[in-house]
Formats: structure tokens, C-alpha cells, sequence
């Protein structure tokens, strides 16, 4: 049998980390195990009946049944302009200025293709989500860490970065409110980067796919809602976190027309658009009543305070989070992040993520999902107890 071997650049790739969870959670379920899955963000509440009963009549038209428009329907990308300027007073055009996507992931992944060439250098944020330096090492470029620490607020360190590595960088990722972290980005932030940005002449990616999960009043701003970010940048959003769609696979990019469109040439020679039928529902998502978001907020803010409750009864330090669903939580013993989850697994049947997953500054914490119940949080935290001293 003849062997194939794989290209470089995906033997650059790091495993994906999800894929790796996902195999140990089958092997333990397959065993027979009671598994809580406090690991991967995938909401566990479904999507709002409103949007299912959009996407059911869509359906049913066979107008939606053939290829789609690979720039998005008209229809979608004036809801989404105009769901930014209620949300964000952030006025878009919908012709040059938004895109659909197949989900941001999708999007983001493929983005570096349009803009960067051969050992250019991308400015990635440690720990972060994985696609960022996955799409950056599928287009041949080369990442370049920036550490994300709690004395800094997780936020990166703009003013550390060597000249040398600034002449070569095109692009830096943020993510804010932050996954893995949870930490949250004010104005002052977004203008310092405009400005920082502007200066090194590098374009900027910012993924605000969690902006609408926040508690205790906060409401997560938008990187383009401060002046002169258009000029220099770029957003990615998803109704995945917001309206409970993970599996629908649909979500946008908007702002600076330019990067806008380099990134639809790139998806108009891989993909047909996203499915109509789905394109339609998406419009009812943002055009209906927003009333589940506050409670799914709400939902989530109470799990919130019993896992962080709960953590901290146990003597674990874990700050309260004003954002997404996750909680950072530093591990309270000297032992590396992988094989602290690992005898989590193997000792309590709960499923946490390894912090260094997300990249190297990332060792010494663990991830935690607040995508379970309330019983089961409790379940989980109780069963840590008894092997606390693990």
C-alpha cells in the first residue's frame, strides 16, 4: 500500500485540543462512567423556539434548496448591520461591510489566507483560542505569542514587543470578553491598540463572539466602536453563544471593507455560502424578541456563583467573571495542567480543559464551562471534594 505523507504545514498544527478531550470523554463513557462535562463551551439550552419555527418554514421553500449567494443574502447582512448599530452604535454598510460566514470559526481560520504571505508574522494572543494560530500556521505564516498574565489583567502587552518582530507582524488577534480567560477588555484597551495598530501598520482581528454573555450589569463594548478602528480592522461575530446555535454553523465578519472583501475571495474559492434556509432563521435571530438572552445570562450567572462558590470552599483561587461562560481557574497544586484534567477524569468522572491546550501560558490553570445544570455543578464540586487532595 502506498504511504502518503501530510504537508508540513499540518505537521505544524498542534493536535486540536477538543478532538483530544472528546476521545478521552467517549473511551469513559463507553466504560460506563457518569461523565460531567465541564470542558467544552457548547450551551446545553436550546435554541429559541421562534428561530427553530423560522428555519422549519424555510425549509419547507424550495427556492432555499440550491446554492447560496456566496457574499450572504441582502436580507442578513442588513440584519446584521442593523443589529450593530442597536447593540453597538456601530454603523456598518451592508454591501461592503459585512460578511456571513459558515460560523466565525470558519472565518477566522481562513482569514490569515488573504493577507498573509510566507514567514510573515501574526501577533497571537497566550492562551487563546486555537484557530488563531492554526489558520496563521496553515497560511505559512508564523505566530508570535503574546503571554496574557493575571498581573495584566489577561490582557497582552503591546508595548513589550520587539521592534524587530513589529516590522515583520501583519495582524493581531484579541478576544475580548476572553476564552479561555473570561477577562474583559475596557475602551481605554481598544484605543491603545487602535493607536499601537495604526503606528505598526498592522491589521487587527478581534473575535467578540461572547459579547453577549455578561453578568451583574456588565455589557461587553465592541473594538469598533472606537475612532479609526474601521481604518485598521476587522470583527468576527457568531450567534452560536448568543442564541444557543452551535450546531447551525452560522456567524459574520464586518468592518474594514478591504479585509472584508480579501476574506470573501478566499471563502468564494472553498465554500457556496451558508445554507439559505439557516440565513433566514439567522434574520428572525437577530430581528426577534431578545428576552432569552437575559435569561440565559441569568442562567448562567447562577451557575457561575455555585461553581466559584463552591471552588472557593475548597481553598482553589478563582476570580468571579464578568464574561462568557467560563472560569479560569489557577490549579492549586504543582502539577501540570494535562495531567491535573487527566486525574480529574480518572478520579472524579469530571471533564476539565487543560489550561496549556490554549498555549503555553496557559499551564498552571484549568478551563471550566458553565454549560451543565446547576445539579450537576454541584455534583462535579462535590465529587472533587472527596479527592481534593489529589
Amino acid at each position: 500500500m502506498m504511504k502518503f505523507n501530510i504537508s508540513k504545514r499540518l505537521k505544524n498544527l498542534p493536535p486540536y485540543l477538543f478532538i483530544e478531550l472528546d476521545k478521552a470523554k467517549r473511551k469513559a463513557k463507553k466504560e460506563g462512567y457518569d461523565i460531567i462535562d465541564l470542558g467544552v463551551g457548547d450551551p446545553d439550552q436550546p435554541t429559541p423556539s421562534y428561530i427553530v419555527k423560522a428555519l422549519q418554514k424555510a425549509v419547507e421553500d424550495p427556492t432555499t434548496h440550491r446554492y447560496a449567494l456566496d457574499q450572504g443574502m441582502p436580507g442578513l447582512r442588513q440584519a446584521i448591520a442593523d443589529w450593530y448599530l442597536r447593540r453597538f452604535r456601530v454603523r456598518l454598510n451592508p454591501e461592503t461591510e459585512v460578511l456571513p460566514l459558515i460560523g466565525s470559526k470558519e472565518g477566522i481560520a481562513h482569514f490569515p489566507l488573504a493577507f498573509l504571505n510566507e514567514k510573515d508574522y501574526a501577533l497571537i494572543p497566550d492562551p487563546c483560542y486555537p484557530p488563531y494560530k492554526g489558520g496563521v500556521i496553515l497560511a505559512g505564516g508564523i505566530p508570535y505569542p503574546l503571554s496574557l498574565l493575571k498581573e495584566n489583567k489577561f490582557l497582552p502587552e503591546l508595548d513589550g514587543i520587539p521592534r524587530s518582530i513589529l516590522k515583520k507582524a501583519k495582524l493581531i488577534f484579541v478576544n475580548y470578553p476572553n476564552n479561555p480567560t473570561s477577562a474583559i477588555a475596557e475602551k481605554d484597551f481598544y484605543r491603545n491598540l487602535v493607536e499601537f495598530a495604526t503606528k505598526n501598520r498592522i491589521m487587527v482581528i478581534s473575535d467578540l463572539a461572547y459579547s453577549e454573555i455578561a453578568y451583574d450589569g456588565y455589557r461587553p463594548g465592541s473594538f469598533l466602536e472606537i475612532a479609526g478602528a474601521k481604518d485598521i480592522g476587522i470583527e468576527f461575530h457568531s450567534l452560536s453563544k448568543t442564541y444557543n446555535m452551535t450546531g447551525w454553523r452560522i456567524g459574520w465578519a464586518c468592518g474594514n471593507k478591504d479585509l472584508i472583501a480579501g476574506l470573501a475571495k478566499i471563502k468564494s474559492n472553498i465554500d457556496s455560502g451558508i445554507f439559505s434556509a439557516i440565513q433566514l432563521a439567522g434574520i428572525t435571530a437577530l430581528e426577534g424578541s431578545q428576552q432569552h438572552i437575559k435569561d440565559i445570562c441569568s442562567l448562567y450567572q447562577r451557575r457561575r456563583d455555585i461553581l466559584v462558590s463552591g471552588l472557593r470552599s475548597l481553598g482553589w483561587e478563582v476570580d468571579l467573571p464578568k464574561a462568557t461562560f467560563y472560569l479560569w481557574v489557577k490549579i492549586p497544586k504543582k502539577i501540570d495542567s494535562i495531567r491535573f484534567a487527566q486525574l480529574l477524569l480518572e478520579k472524579t468522572n469530571v471533564v476539565v480543559t487543560p489550561g496549556v491546550g490554549f498555549g503555553k501560558s496557559g499551564e498552571g490553570y484549568i478551563r471550566m464551562a458553565l454549560t451543565v445544570s446547576e445539579e450537576r455543578i454541584t455534583q462535579a464540586v462535590e465529587r472533587i471534594r472527596k479527592v481534593v487532595k489529589i
